[in-house]
């Protein structure tokens, strides 16, 4: 089980297939997602890595976290998580997730906070129908009709669907395709709607319920990479074109000038 990433939800736009089709995407931004801290099982009891994003003035940070970053030796970071991994998906203190941790094609999960509605009543909150609009009904189109029993017993039961709060809770997006990686920019594109407002922090994860793809980096897509560094020198050391030849398979000499 690998690590999840934290991210900021950019918005909403759209990308095309190559068949011309739009496909609307969540554009979701990683940025200096570094490693602040390792719990192990020996030492905490379980495994996890705690995820720092973004940076933060130290003026708008507290004292015993200045100390905590300061330890892990670690610019202080706008957001921090834990995400569970298994032992074998463990990683070094310091060390920056980016956006080729997860590959195109691939599911996650993405846990964020909904976007608040304020105090909405029973046919917005909870879908109920309303009243009817004749038939002796007055100015109470709108509510939730009866709340209570009978005498026995006489009382409005706890988790009874009324007018309330509604919005700013916890939610869980499950089984959203990856789009495109921008490794460069830091971006994620996943497809469709991800809970949350324009801004705001999601968490971002394999998803539970899908197989992860073998082209996935395991234990996490780092920056400064082995395979990574190593696919970048290939590209760089490769020729832009083959070089002339003569009919007999030798390279065609230098012109000489002057």
């Amino acid at each position: 089980m690998r690590s999840g990433v934290i991210a900021q939800k950019m918005g909403m736009t759209r990308v095309f297939t190559e068949g011309g089709l739009h496909v609307p995407v969540t554009v979701l931004k990683i940025d200096s997602c570094q490693v602040v801290d390792v719990k192990t099982e020996a030492k905490h009891g379980y495994n996890a890595v705690q995820l720092g994003w973004g940076k933060a003035k130290v003026k708008n940070v507290s004292k015993p976290m200045r100390g905590h970053f300061a330890k892990a030796k670690i610019e202080p970071k706008r957001k921090l998580a834990e995400f569970r991994v298994s032992p074998d998906a463990l990683l070094e203190v310091g060390a920056e997730i980016v956006a080729d941790h997860f590959v195109a094609g691939q599911h996650v999960d993405v846990v964020g906070t909904t976007i608040g509605k304020g105090f909405a009543g029973v046919m917005k909150r909870h879908n109920f129908a309303g009243l009817e609009a004749s038939h002796g009904v007055s100015v109470s189109h709108r509510s939730a009709g009866s709340t209570g029993n009978a005498q026995n017993p006489g009382r409005v039961f706890k988790g009874k669907k009324m007018a309330g709060h509604m919005g700013d809770v916890r939610a869980t997006g499950q089984n959203l395709e990856v789009i495109v990686t921008d490794a460069e920019r830091g971006l994620v594109l996943v497809k469709g709607a991800v809970p949350g407002a324009k801004g705001g922090y999601v968490y971002v994860s394999d998803a539970k319920k899908k197989v992860l793809p073998e082209t996935a980096p395991f234990p996490a897509g780092l920056r400064g990479d082995a395979s990574a560094e190593a696919k970048d020198a290939e590209d760089a050391d490769a020729p832009d074109a083959e070089p002339e030849t003569t009919d007999e398979g030798d390279e065609a000499p230098a012109e000489k000038t002057d």
